[in-house]
């Protein structure tokens, strides 16, 4: 009986391994906004659950997302530099581009807003005094879509800002930039999603000091590595993945996360 309960035992762990053996994995290269704010935590295993498809996030800036995906070094990306995306695209480096979802962008400072920004309605003019003033501002410094839409700005300002005593690029993801501004009693550009999803768990003693000049639209689209390219690359899998991120199925997911306070972090938009 013994022997007999054994050799099931052995049969159970084979079929068992077999079975994790045979799960498929796809690698996704996005934004350290869309993994710190929660939404993959949120999206992923209905996903997976769908398709039985893994995804395995790599989260890191856009531009360094985008350079994972050109190498072949990933399957699918989502990220939030349409311009850089749809040139990598054009490139033929990636195929099938989607938009799928938008948020915003906010300028953040300390509580008491020493400079006054809060109630400016441009984020040109509120960089420019941040800049006239000699007031701190921690930039990303990481090629992300953060930081590409921050030196768009400062470039609208006609400022360069690289070298002055006042600026402090960090080469950091966004959550850890939004800390060393809270630090440094300084200014950042962050987007919506990550400022709302971490603001109290790392009790940021900071607010918001600007928002909602359309210039700070922040749209993310998702993109498959070329097969054509990388033939190693899942690209079967991915294109699961694409279409269920832009279909009605996977656009009620990313429309029901939200923060622990109700609050939807991104919109949908998917065409």
């Amino acid at each position: 009986m013994l022997r007999g309960l054994s050799c099931l035992m052995i049969v159970a762990v084979v079929l068992a391994a077999g079975s994790a053996a045979a799960e498929t994995r796809i690698k996704c290269a996005s934004t350290t906004s869309t993994q710190n704010s929660g939404l993959f935590d949120y999206i992923l295993p209905i996903f997976q659950k769908k398709t039985g498809i893994h995804v395995d996030v790599v989260a890191v800036g856009t531009g360094a997302a985008i350079e994972i995906g050109k190498r072949g070094d990933a399957d699918v990306l989502l990220c939030h530099a349409k311009a850089q995306e749809l040139k990598a695209v054009q490139e033929g480096y990636f195929v099938n581009r989607h938009d799928v979802m938008y948020n915003d962008f906010v300028i953040i400072g300390p509580a008491n807003d020493p400079l006054k920004i809060k109630g400016m309605k441009s984020a040109v003019e509120a960089f420019k005094k941040i800049a006239a003033q000699g007031a701190p501002f921690v930039s990303r410094g990481d090629k992300s879509g953060t930081n590409t839409k921050e030196l768009a700005l400062w470039k609208a300002a006609g400022i360069d800002p690289k070298g002055q005593k006042w600026y402090l690029e960090v080469g950091q993801g966004m959550e850890k930039t939004q800390r060393i501004a809270n630090e440094k009693r300084g200014y950042t550009l962050t987007d919506r999603g990550t400022w709302l999803a971490t603001k109290d768990k790392d009790k940021l003693e900071m607010v918001i000091v600007l928002e909602g000049d359309p210039v700070l639209f922040n749209q993310y689209g998702v993109m498959a590595v070329n097969p054509a390219k990388h033939k190693q690359v899942k690209y079967k899998e991915a294109m699961q993945f694409v279409d269920w991120l832009i279909s009605p199925e996977g656009q009620k997911a990313i429309a029901a996360f939200k923060d622990k306070h109700g609050n939807q972090l991104f919109i949908p938009n998917a065409k």
